[in-house]
């Protein structure tokens, strides 16, 4: 299993940098995981549209979904691939990203996508991966993280959260954590972020071997949130940067 960065920076892109979205492959198949602001157009950087097997969002937040737009206008108006996508995600937005590209009412949005509610626990199969969502602690808007199996290794992403068991229950002996550091020590905390020392803590007591920092926010060190961390958790950390790849377990 290969994790490969899109984009990693938290609430807005920074100058020349992209959202959250990354891409999780198998066997030759492609799991588009979370399609912030710009991440289609890396995307295409990597492989063709077409060669996309299915998307998994996280949660309706902007700054994780909105690039199912253009990627909708490429498969529908451009013909970069089949019809019906497979296209897993909690309830609550995709019906009013639909209404925005809808042809006097024919959702035309639905035809290119095939739409399946994602639910806390109710785990599927996409291409080669078996697919466990958790439900995260946020705000706004159902969020849930992703616990991806595949070739005996296990890929936990936590979406946005805040502290909560259900992000090391999703995270207990992963091979790689992907974990949200929205803050450092020094921000304002809330309940529903992360700051990269409480994602080390969750690493930590999760047992997950290998945690990488991603959703921080452009006005932050990356740096320093990499150090904040490095005090939680004894195991190999990085921080996400857009082409980064790495071989899940390895």
């Amino acid at each position: 299993m290969k994790l490969t960065v899109l984009g990693s920076q938290g609430t807005w892109p920074g100058a020349g940098r992209e959202c959250c979205g990354y891409v999780v492959t198998s066997g030759g198949f492609h799991l588009w995981m979370d399609a912030g602001t710009g991440t289609f157009a890396r995307l295409q950087e990597h492989f063709p549209v077409g060669d996309v097997g299915a998307m998994l969002i996280s949660h309706g937040h902007a700054d994780h979904f909105l690039d199912m737009i253009p990627a909708f206008y490429a498969l529908h108006y451009g013909a970069q691939g089949e019809p019906g996508l497979p296209f897993y995600s909690p309830e609550g937005f995709t019906d009013l990203a639909s209404l925005l590209v809808s042809e006097n009412g024919r959702n035309v949005m639905g035809e290119a996508y095939a739409f399946t509610l994602a639910e806390h626990g109710r785990v599927f199969e996409v291409g080669p991966f078996r697919v466990t969502p958790y439900e995260m602690t946020h705000i706004g808007v159902r969020a849930l993280g992703y616990r991806i199996e595949a070739d005996g290794v296990t890929l936990a992403y936590s979406g946005d959260t805040g502290p909560c068991d259900n992000a090391e229950d999703l995270a207990r002996g992963a091979d790689l954590f992907l974990c949200e550091a929205t803050y450092q020590n020094d921000s304002e905390l809330s309940f529903f972020h992360l700051s990269a020392e409480q994602a080390a803590v969750h690493a930590a007591t999760s047992g997950a071997k290998r945690l990488v920092l991603t959703h921080i926010t452009p006005n932050l060190d990356p740096g320093v949130s990499l150090e904040q961390a490095s005090a939680a958790f004894d195991g190999a950390i990085d921080v996400a940067i857009p082409d980064d790849v790495w071989e899940v377990g390895s």
